[in-house]
């Protein structure tokens, strides 16, 4: 396993379309196992391929919840190939963040519950019904995979300072 880095915006790449993956090989198990150790190290909940400059339709995802012993279990996932196959018309609301975007947060309305059709890493298909923080991430994952942030949700007021605060960050970087 190799920690990647995370590409921020205003990099590009994150606008690109990823491919979807054609098989699962060694290599494509070794990048998931490298977006493991770089999500849990940033840390984050979420990640697509495409955030770490791999413009591959690959998501690691680990929604880890405490149980009464205060201890975490986690669940980590792997989707191979995402898509949502059905959305409800019922939306619900909640405060994104992405680790392409460190340290905003807002809120976002999306589909309270969706189906998603994925691959796992044995090259099995799978469909499944997500909803709560699970509909949300795994929304806001395959966005990335499509090259749509969470900020593109946002009124264009808010995009706007969004996009500027980050590329006078970059620019003070370059300098």
């Amino acid at each position: 396993m190799a920690l990647r880095e995370i590409i921020i915006l205003p990099d590009k790449q994150l606008r690109l379309v990823s491919k979807p993956v054609e098989k699962v090989t060694p290599e494509i198990r070794k990048l998931a196992d490298d977006m493991f150790e770089t999500m849990y190290d940033a840390p984050g909940i979420g990640l697509a391929a495409i955030q770490i400059a791999e413009p591959l339709r690959l998501i690691t995802m680990d929604l880890a919840k405490r149980d009464e012993n205060g201890e975490t279990q986690p669940k980590p996932r792997v989707f191979i190939n995402p898509e949502i196959i059905a959305r409800s018309e019922e939306l619900s609301v909640y405060e994104e963040g992405c680790l392409s975007i460190p340290e905003y947060y807002e809120e976002v309305e999306r589909p309270a519950r969706v189906r998603v059709r994925y691959m796992d890493l044995d090259g099995k298909l799978h469909e499944e019904d997500a909803d709560g923080l699970f509909a949300t991430c795994i929304q806001h994952e395959i966005d990335h995979l499509n090259g749509v942030l969470f900020v593109d949700y946002l009124s264009k007021l808010k995009r706007d300072r969004v996009f500027k605060k980050f590329e006078k960050a970059a620019k003070r970087a370059a300098e």
